[in-house]
């Protein structure tokens, strides 16, 4: 049976928490690969919401879940979000969570520099203010504090000694106070017996799991419009978050992400400033937003919504080799006379059937769209093509002919179970 990459092929919030939590059921082990709290999860399953950011999906179920060395781990939010899953009757010991113990960490002072950039920057990148994008700065810059590290006081103290030489000037440039190395070093080492019995070498346990036969689920935060190198640069995350990043962020190497499933709006959606071709400041995208709840997991900022980019989403079958696509929230479109797909740009006298790396160029892109006919019945909770209005399937198919990979899965609720199957992702 092969592994299973889940990564989302818009700008995120696509609906990979459902996906993740249903495929976890035919998993043995899940990993998160890249990004740290920034990014959410929204779990439904029976009566009871499940909103994860660290935790892998898996823990839901039980399932063995890695926090992958690609991730930047806050400490301290890692532990608050174990005690809130635990209220609501989820126990995580280190029998179910494992943490890379080559992973980065997350300090207070990185969510302090976050911030204080933010609130200077002129063209603000739309941040969350967690400290992510710093913390990968610090790892990149080979000055982080790493998991490991929680367990050798000599090394800490090293380590922040050469942190704060880079942050003590970044800090007074910002009017921040400088940074105090005896209590960071205290924080550390207070936090230290909580974090390291869940450490071990992340990579070999992978391995290990793979060799005596167990299916890995790889969860992908954010999405790949969001990506370092391929989104809407500089309005991106700090991390790869295109399904290659699986095989560097969890040490399994090129052929550990298997079957790679991209997760799609049925429309689309964007968190945070930059580019989006498509956006719509209408009663047309104040309805997408309402019906679909577009409020962010970790911000509650509202998404900006507009209709299905087909030019984007070929991209992001291209750059994540995407054999299948999951498509959600199929049921907010109902009820709409005319849907619109957008098939290409016009930038000047040009037309581009992709998105251009240039900032100025992206912002000035206008879309070229397809019409094609709504439905006045309900998708709603559908579990088979044969339950869908007629125009739903051809709004479908369409969108399958433009981006050039099958539907694996149709969503059509939040519920957990409200999908049609076309493919299981495990077994191909």
């Amino acid at each position: 049976m092969a592994n299973v990459t889940v990564v989302g092929a818009q700008w995120g919030d696509e609906g990979k928490g459902k996906l993740v939590d249903w495929l976890s059921a035919r998993a043995d082990v899940v990993v998160r690969f890249q990004g740290g709290h920034n990014a959410g999860h929204t779990l439904v399953v029976g009566n009871q919401v499940y909103k994860l950011s660290l935790l892998p999906s898996g823990v839901v179920q039980g399932k063995l879940s890695v926090i992958g060395n690609g991730v930047v781990v806050d400490p301290w939010a890692l532990l608050a979000e174990i005690e809130r899953v635990r209220g609501q009757g989820i126990v995580i010991t280190p029998d179910v969570l494992v943490v890379a113990d080559n992973a980065a960490l997350i300090l207070p002072l990185h969510g302090e520099l976050d911030i204080a950039r933010e609130a200077e920057a002129v063209n603000k990148i739309g941040t969350t203010g967690r400290g992510i994008g710093p913390a990968y700065e610090d790892k990149v810059g080979r000055r982080a504090i790493r998991v490991a590290d929680l367990g050798d006081r000599d090394a800490m103290e090293a380590k922040i000694d050469r942190l704060l030489a880079h942050h003590g000037p970044l800090r007074r440039g910002l009017g921040l106070p400088e940074a105090k190395p005896e209590q960071i070093l205290a924080s550390l080492e207070a936090i230290a017996p909580q974090i390291l019995p869940f450490a071990k070498p992340a990579w070999r346990l992978l391995n290990d799991a793979v060799k005596g036969g167990s299916r890995v689920l790889f969860e992908g935060a954010q999405g790949a419009l969001l990506d370092v190198d391929h989104g809407t640069y500089p309005y991106v995350t700090s991390s790869n978050t295109v399904a290659g990043q699986a095989a560097a962020g969890s040490g399994l190497g090129p052929k550990g992400p298997g079957y790679v499933l991209g997760i799609l709006k049925a429309y689309t959606t964007r968190v945070g400033e930059g580019p989006f071709p498509t956006e719509l400041n209408d009663e047309v995208g104040k309805r997408l937003r309402e019906v679909g709840q577009e409020m962010g997991v970790v911000t509650g900022r509202p998404r900006r919504c507009g209709w299905f980019d087909a030019v984007l989403a070929r991209q992001s079958v291209a750059i994540n080799g995407i054999d299948g696509i999951a498509l959600t929230k199929l049921d907010v479109l109902d009820g709409f006379e005319t849907l619109k797909i957008c098939v290409g740009y016009r930038s000047g006298e040009a037309t581009l059937d992709h998105l251009p790396s240039g900032l100025k160029a992206q912002s000035g892109l206008t879309p070229i769209y397809e019409e094609i006919e709504g439905w006045p019945g309900s998708t709603r909770g559908a579990r088979s093509f044969r339950d869908l209005p007629a125009e739903a399937v051809k709004y479908v198919r369409r969108i399958e002919e433009l981006i050039g990979a099958p539907v694996a899965l149709l969503g059509t609720s939040p519920e957990r179970d409200d999908m049609i199957v076309m493919r299981d992702p495990f077994q191909d």
